[in-house]
């Protein structure tokens, strides 16, 4: 790719197209698996993922949790892999996302869950991949190749897979509609200016990324890419838990960027922002209504709260792509990383 058009760039261009090609082709599949749930009835809902999946399965797990109010608890792959447990999972869904479908971790994980009673839902970008056949059924996410090692479009659509499942499964018709809304969503997300954010992380070595809820899940999406593609060490924490020791460091101008959206954790956000600000801190907020000099990041207004911290991500990911390239690094090939990691 060129200088200024790397596989990254097109990649997060492309997610409301991709957003698109999955609602349109996976209708039959997420009725299958929602209609498998509502039969199983289950008490408990468990997650297996590694990496950027790992972080759509904790937004699954508040959205469930706020939704259907069923706990949900992320299992350790190497339980199985490593340790050789069976886990009894007998009134359980489990939900497995890998974008390939193929580490052996997350495939015996999947197997083991499987046979210890759950239902095994797979989340992935390849349908006839080892995890795919280990499940009772599968959302494929039709999103296309991938060729940028960091994943984009496949995290948009796993999360807003899981997001399809729960409203069919539990039959939420707001949901249902933010679902079918999203790829409008995502458009209007990729046109957000970050670029403040961006003079400020300038020559910077490190930062916080903080968020509630579904947005606690973003954040540590994004504290991932702000290490694989710029080589910043950034750490993700809820709005809350950052005042239990982590603030210490944000004074002196040490840079945070918080995740606001308009849901039940904004004021507790905001609150945040405005102490670490008073602290010396530089932070960035993707809402307005702190007090200077918090400085306000644009996002998607008027969406449900589900949906809002997803279409944040979209806005982020233009914003460090660019990012990187300003840096002098290559998005496309973080160094010691490959696009499909496997592990045991």
């Amino acid at each position: 790719m060129t200088e200024t058009t790397t596989f990254m760039r097109a990649e997060v261009l492309d997610i409301p197209a991709a957003t698109r090609r999955f609602l349109e082709g996976g209708r039959d599949e997420i009725a299958r698996a929602a209609a498998a749930m509502r039969a199983a009835a289950p008490g408990l809902v468990v997650t297996v993922a590694r990496g950027s999946s790992d972080h759509a399965a904790t937004y699954l797990k508040y959205a469930v949790e706020l939704t259907a109010g069923l706990p949900v608890a992320s299992v350790g792959p190497s339980v199985a892999s490593v340790y050789g447990r069976r886990l009894r999972l007998g009134k359980a869904a489990c939900v497995g996302i890998s974008q390939s479908g193929q580490s052996p971790d997350i495939v015996e994980m999947m197997r083991q869950c499987k046979a210890g009673g759950a239902l095994a839902l797979a989340i992935t970008n390849f349908d006839r991949s080892p995890m795919a056949a280990a499940c009772d059924h599968t959302l494929a996410l039709r999103v296309g190749p991938e060729r940028s090692v960091a994943a984009t479009k496949t995290f948009v659509v796993s999360v807003l897979a899981a997001l399809a499942l729960l409203a069919e499964w539990q039959e939420d018709e707001g949901l249902r509609g933010a679902v079918a809304a999203a790829p409008e969503a995502f458009k209007r997300a990729l046109a957000c200016d970050w670029s403040p954010l961006a003079d400020r992380l300038d020559g910077a070595e490190s930062l916080f990324v903080l968020g509630r809820g579904p947005g606690f899940a973003i954040a540590s999406e994004m504290a991932l890419k702000f290490k694989e593609t710029c080589g910043l060490h950034a750490e993700s924490y809820s709005a809350a838990e950052v005042l239990h020791g982590p603030a210490a460091l944000a004074r002196e101008r040490f840079p945070v960027l918080a995740l606001g959206v308009e849901d039940a954790a904004l004021p507790g956000v905001v609150a945040t922002a405005e102490r670490l600000v008073g602290q010396g801190a530089d932070v960035f907020l993707t809402a307005v209504g702190a007090a200077p000099p918090v400085t306000p990041l644009p996002s998607v207004g008027g969406l449900h709260p589900l949906l809002a911290p997803l279409a944040l991500v979209v806005s982020f990911y233009v914003f460090i792509e660019a990012l990187a390239r300003r840096r002098g690094l290559n998005p496309d090939e973080p160094p010691y990383l490959r696009k499909v990691t496997e592990t045991v």
